[in-house]
């Protein structure tokens, strides 16, 4: 009891001795300071658990208490090496994660804000109405005899492909995207690309994630979501096994969509009621033509 009077009594005079006029010179700045600082260590964390850098952290972790408990018992050769391996680990996991580095580079340049600010706004980077109707047609088509496929519609950024496969550029049409995904045919096996509302290629050859994803999802699901994590295009997928339709796009799968839904997230996006950069020097320019003329 002695020891929990002197604890209690140690703690009163703690906080007794804090200065209330220390805590009156708190501006509104440093609150926010401290919550953008929270909710940036939050986005972190977030990111860590999506990528491969959550082992690392563990393994920071594992560090971090390896050398306290050698500091604690005078273990002078152990320091002497995670002091060694520390000064160095900074550049190795620069080097090692990349990837994850340049990942989440892009998703903060994927932003709402920032594409809403440099919006190119490309007509070419826009599904026409037709083009749309013929993918849902072909989905839903496929789905119902569960056809396996993969449609990679691009958008402003190309995406990334480890085989370029087969040049088609054909009008988009339900019958060609289901006459190409049939199964033993020879371009079945592999992706369709559409750009600029044509068919560019078939029987490309996506990066695989390295995300973890769920044990009943198999390799188009995985290229779906990698190449998606590298560009902004929706990638269309229909199961093989289950005849699901689902949607990749920025790294994120929805799944089981009906010809609505799929029609919904491939329309082209609506205004949003931001003035974006480019709209805004559209305009600046268009003005000075009328006053040229």
């Amino acid at each position: 009891m002695n020891i929990l009077g002197q604890s209690f009594s140690s703690l009163t005079n703690l906080f007794s001795n804090i200065n209330s006029s220390s805590v009156s010179t708190i501006k509104i700045t440093d609150i926010i300071d401290i919550l953008l600082v929270a909710v940036l260590i939050y986005w972190v964390f977030v990111w860590i658990r999506e990528t491969r850098a959550w082992t690392l952290l563990k393994g920071i972790f594992v560090l971090g208490v390896v050398s306290l408990l050698s500091n604690i018992f005078n273990l002078y050769t152990i320091s002497w090496i995670i002091e060694k391996t520390l000064s160095v680990g900074i550049i190795a996991i620069i080097i090692l994660f990349q990837p994850e580095f340049r990942k989440a580079l892009e998703n903060i340049g994927r932003g709402w804000l920032v594409t809403n600010i440099f919006s190119s706004e490309k007509a070419a980077d826009k599904l026409e109405d037709s083009t749309v109707k013929e993918i849902v047609d072909a989905a839903v088509r496929m789905a119902g005899e569960k056809t396996g496929a993969l449609i990679v519609v691009e958008k402003s950024v190309p995406v990334e492909l480890k085989n370029p496969g087969i040049v088609i550029d054909a009008a988009v049409s339900s019958r060609l995207l289901t006459n190409i995904f049939v199964n033993k045919t020879p371009l079945h096996d592999g992706a369709v690309i559409i750009r600029n509302n044509r068919i560019a290629s078939a029987a490309c050859i996506l990066p695989l994630t390295e995300a973890r994803l769920n044990s009943d999802l198999g390799t188009r699901h995985r290229a779906a979501v990698g190449a998606s994590e590298v560009c902004d295009a929706q990638i269309v997928v229909v199961s093989e096994e289950t005849g699901k339709i689902s949607v990749a796009h920025e790294g994120k799968l929805k799944r089981g969509l009906n010809g609505e839904q799929l029609t919904e997230i491939l329309a082209p996006s609506q205004k949003t009621g931001y003035i974006t950069f480019s709209a805004l020097w559209k305009g600046l320019h268009n003005n000075e033509d009328k006053k040229d003329n």
